[in-house]
Formats: C-alpha cells, structure tokens, sequence
C-alpha cells in the first residue's frame, strides 16, 4: 500500500481555485461530512437509475415495451453512461463536486418532471438517457472524491461506503416499491409514483450537496497519501507546486494509465459485476415470469439481497483495513459467490418459497460484498502507484468499461432469454383469465362436440330460454297446439279450440297473453321446436352451458391468442435464463483469476512492514523540508 511520491518544484505563484476547493486537509469532522455527502449523493444517483426496476413489469405493460426493446434501452443508456465516465475524466483537471453537484440537479428533475410524464417506449428510452449519462459521469467524480479523503490504511473502509451508494440505491428502490406498491396492481400506470418519489428525493440531496459538498485542490488531491501521518507532509508540498508542476503531472494521462494491470482489472470486475447488473435490472422479471412471485414480493426479496450486500460491503472494509490486505477477501468472496450463483440458478424451473430464495440472494449477495470492496481500494492503489494525480482518469478508464460491458450483454441477453415478452405482455392476463375461468375451459376442452353444437344453436338456444314457459305449454299440450298451428289467422280459430288453448295456456288472462306471446314469435319458436333433438343433447349440460356463456367475450380469443406462447414461454424460461447466470458464474471465475496484478500484499505482516518503511520515509523528507524552510 506504499508508493513513490515526486519531489515538487518550489514555487510562490499563486494559482485560481474554485469556490468548493480546500487549500489546506480537512479536519477530521469536516472530512467525514464531505465523505457522508459523498456517499449520500452516490446513493441517491443510484436510486435515480435503479427506480425502474421496482416496476419493470409495469412499465413494460403501460408503455407497451416489449422485453426485449426494454433491454436495447438499458444497454444503449450503460453505452452512453460509458462515455460520460470518460468525460469524467476531466475531474482530474476540472474537480469532481462541480460534477456531482450539478450531476444530482440535472438527475433530479428529469426524474421528477420528464421521465413520469412519458406515454410511450420512446419518449421514456430517450428521457432515461440523461439520467444515465450522469450516472456514468459520477460513478467517476464520487469514488475519486472518497480517494482524494481517504488515506490507503482507510481506503477499503472509505470505499466501502462508496460501495454501499450502488448497493444502497438498489436497496431503497426494493423497500421504497415493497412499501408503496399494492400487492394487486389495478393500474399500470402507477409506476409513476416511484419515480416523483425518487425525484423529489434527489432534488433534496441536490440542496445538501450545493451547500456543503467541497474538494481538495490539485495540489493537495495529487499526492499520495498512505496514513493520515502523511498530512503534514502533503500540506508541505502542496505549498510549493506550481501549476507547471500540476500539469505535467497531468499530461497524456489515458497513455500513462492504459495498462495492463489496469485495464485486465477493470474488465475482470466488470464481468463479475454481470450478476448485480442482472439483478438490478431483471431481478423483478426474473422473480415474477419464473417463480410468479408478485410485484410487491418481488420487491421484498430485493431487499434481503441489497440490504445483505449493503452489511458486507460496509463490514468487509473496516475488515480489510484492520489486516491491511485485500487480495484474500477478494478471494474469499469470489469462491463463495460463485457457488451461490450455482444453488441460485439451479432453484429455476422448480418452486422454491420465498425465504428459500432469500437465504440464497442475502449469501450470494453478502459474498460479493466481500469480494467488491476490497478490490475497489486495491484498483485506487494500483492507480496511485502508476500516477496519483490521475486517480478520476483510472476510474473513468473502470467506469467506460464497467459500461461497455453492460452494454454489450445487455444486447445478448435477449438474444439467451426471449421468453420474457410474452409473459410479462401477456402471462398476467392469460394466468388470471386461467385461473377465473378454470372450469368453462376444462368443461369445453373435455366435451369438444357439447360446446360446438352450442355454438351452432346458440341462437335457438336462446330463444329456447327466453320462451322457456311458452314451449313448456306447447310440449304439454301438442294436440291442442297441433290444432291451433292449422289456423294462421287468429280470427278463425274456432271458439271452442281457442277455449281450449287458454285453458291449456293457464287460463283467464294469463292464458290470453301465454297465447299472444305464443303467436307473435312464431318464427322464434318454431325454430326451437325444429332444433329439438340437439337442444335435448344439450340438456344435461344446461348448468355448464350457462356458466360458459357468462364468460366475457373477449377471454377465449385472447386465450386462443396467447395462450400457446405463453405456455411455451414458461416452458422455456427457467433453461434459458440459467445458461445465463452461467454467464455470470464464468465472469466471476475470470475476476478471481485476476487478483494477481492488483497492487497489495497477501499477508497483513508484509502490508505492515510496507506501512512502516513508509512512515520512516515520510519522516525523513519531513526533516529534510524542515531543514530547506529553515
């Protein structure tokens, strides 16, 4: 964890400096207020682009997106973000609060005012665009301010809490949606909600970041700092650059940070991180198209998964720090999240209940908590060993290729999985239409012929019940009624016969109007009549015939419709989606294959004796500064 630091030129010229920018290192307090803004900020951005997840299935349904348009969203908003980390790299000669200031204000309001006020896939993709770009610019400016604060015997513990921003962002999208979302969504469009609730949010932490959040300047930022012993020292040197000495430092900064070490490892977390990619972004398809959780369980179980990381990622740091290695807890949680990944995939296609699923996310999850953190203060090291003025430059260099990864397999992953669209389109709809209409489809797949002969007579069958008393007084009486059918006009029925039908009929005026009623719909019920033999086939079927008629209209094409692809959907989607977290697995094995070119010792009794040559070497250009001033 030690490095060499360059001797500065000694220069009086004073140099401009913005308004956020300290001139001399905070003190303890003031430190850790710009480190909790910090986190805080980074939890917030988070929020701002993970809120979709929480109502994926929603949006997807209102804003009729299919899944696999939803995915080339994401994938394009990760390669926009991507270029806004390399943007970020500017932080080095720029600073990084004016960017996460302005970041969160920009974030902020599109998540307040644009995002909910979208009413198709487009508007919503493009609008999220800006969110993202953002995100990948202070995914950049955020770990680098928690560098410039933190010395490396605290690196892993200061970035831990970074860490805990990404996680904790994930982590208040889940409690936020399990808590507001109804467990029976009437309403698609409620997903709007979640985003005026995350906007408002981030527009408050706006105002706390634009009045409190400050930097150090180059002078002090570009050094490097093992303890916090070495403050005094850095403050020495910061006092003598000049901006000469700060630009040269600056110069051709991606040629001096693209190697392999660096770039090796930043593609190798990268891949490692496809499993929380994946998470973030479909864990809420996954849950409810697999497993059939609901939105709102579905919600829930994201919270064991993101508060578990959130623990391990936090805990794992002090940890680190307190052995002054990394390497091992890499390892550590690496082995074991690749072996949770193994139990989780192979629960698809099977039923396991819901806290089953969470013991596996809050295991899996807590492991690669152990595994990140770690690395992310070994990365900053392994930059501030080649340049330590060029820290953003080294996590703009991660943050593009964080991106690129994410994008590129955010465009594969509908290539592996395209089972999602017709169920999250059309499963709901075909489960509930199932479920309320389970016994007219059993009725009508058992007894095919009962239901098409139905629908030949379905007219006759109707009048047969709008004149059900009518044809009850005919079938009792067909002589009197043969009679009566000899006489088309009414007025020559003979008194005596018509007598006889009134009685028959019920008598008195009942008998009149039975008649009446009788004759003015002749031709109704003489079709009945005519189709008596398959209405008696009917018969013993009456109760399931009627229960089948109440079915809305619409149910049986829309089943027709969709309900072969989604059978054959649900058929596939437990195979598909494990080859993907297969994926996963593999891109966990390649980062634990990749621990070696990190800076950092294995051992905390070498990392302590690296800590101690240092220290003796900081006291002895301290006596030497201390004798050039005198």
């Amino acid at each position: 964890m030690s490095g060499a630091v360059a001797h500065p030129v000694i220069s009086s010229r004073p140099r401009r400096r913005s308004h956020r920018q300290l001139d001399t290192y905070p003190a303890t307090a003031a430190r850790v207020t710009y480190l909790a803004i910090t986190v805080l900020a980074t939890v917030t951005l988070y929020y701002e682009l993970y809120v979709g997840g929480s109502v994926s299935t929603l949006q997807l349904a209102d804003l009729n997106m299919s899944f696999t348009f939803y995915v080339v969203i994401l994938a394009f908003g990760n390669l926009i973000g991507a270029f806004g980390s390399l943007f970020a790299g500017l932080a080095d000669r720029w600073g990084r609060a004016t960017l996460v200031v302005w970041g969160l204000f920009i974030t902020g309001y599109v998540t307040m005012f644009v995002i909910p006020a979208a009413t198709n896939k487009w508007s919503f993709g493009i609008e999220t665009f800006a969110v993202a770009v953002v995100e990948g610019i202070c995914l950049v400016a955020t770990p680098a301010l928690i560098r410039d604060f933190s010395p490396q015997v605290g690196r892993a513990t200061a970035m831990g809490f970074w860490t805990s921003g990404p996680v904790v962002g994930s982590l208040v999208v889940a409690v936020v949606g399990s808590a507001t979302i109804p467990a029976v969504v009437t309403n698609n469009r409620i997903w709007t909600h979640q985003y005026y609730i995350c906007g408002t949010v981030g527009l408050v932490v706006f105002l706390i970041a634009f009045l409190g959040l400050r930097e150090l300047s180059p002078a002090l930022r570009d050094q490097l700092m093992v303890t916090m012993r070495d403050r005094a020292l850095i403050e020495a040197r910061a006092k003598g650059l000049s901006d000469a000495d700060i630009q040269a430092a600056l110069r051709h900064p991606f040629r001096q940070l693209l190697k392999l070490d660096i770039i090796v490892s930043a593609f190798a977390v990268s891949v490692m991180l496809l499993i929380y990619y994946t998470a973030v972004a479909f864990s809420l398809i996954y849950l409810t198209t697999v497993f059939g959780f609901s939105v709102k369980d579905s919600n829930g179980l994201g919270n064991w998964n993101w508060g578990f990381n959130a623990i391990a990622v936090i805990l794992i740091g002090f940890v680190s720090d307190r052995f002054r290695v990394r390497k091992p807890f890499m390892v550590i949680g690496g082995v074991v999240g690749a072996a949770m990944v193994v139990v989780y995939l192979m629960q698809a296609g099977h039923h396991p209940g819901y806290y089953t699923l969470a013991i596996i996310l809050a295991i899996s999850a807590f492991a690669l908590g152990v595994a990140y953190t770690p690395w992310m203060a070994s990365f900053t090291e392994t930059v501030e060993a080649r340049n330590p003025a060029l820290t953003a430059t080294g996590l703009a260099i991660w943050g593009w290729i964080v991106r690129i990864v994410v994008f590129a397999s955010f465009l594969i992953i509908p290539v592996v999985i395209n089972s999602v669209t017709p169920l999250v389109n059309y499963g709901t709809n075909v489960k509930t239409y199932a479920a309320t209409y389970a016994s007219q489809l059993s009725f009508a797949q058992t007894h095919p012929q009962i239901v098409a002969t139905a629908q030949k007579y379905q007219v006759q069958l109707g009048y047969a019940q709008k004149f059900a008393p009518e044809l009850a007084v005919i079938q009792a009486n067909p002589a009197v009624f043969t009679q009566l059918a000899k006489y088309p006009n009414p007025a020559t029925i003979p008194p005596k016969l018509l007598g006889q039908a009134i009685t028959a009929a019920g008598g008195g005026t009942k008998g009149i109007s039975v008649l009446q009623t009788i004759s003015a719909n002749k031709a109704q019920i003489n079709a009945v009549v005519a189709a008596a033999p398959q209405l008696q086939q009917l018969a013993p079927y009456a109760t399931q015939l009627k229960a089948l008629s109440q079915v809305p209209p619409g149910v049986f094409p829309y089943l027709q419709a969709h309900g072969p692809a989604v059978q054959k959907a649900a058929a596939a989607a437990p195979s598909q989606w494990k080859r993907w977290y297969w994926v996963c697995f593999g891109g966990i094995v390649f980062f634990l294959l990749s621990i070696p070119l990190l800076r950092g010792r294995w051992r905390p009794r070498d990392a302590r004796r690296d800590e101690a040559e240092h220290e003796a070497m900081v006291q002895a250009e301290l006596a030497k500064l201390n004798i050039v001033a005198g």
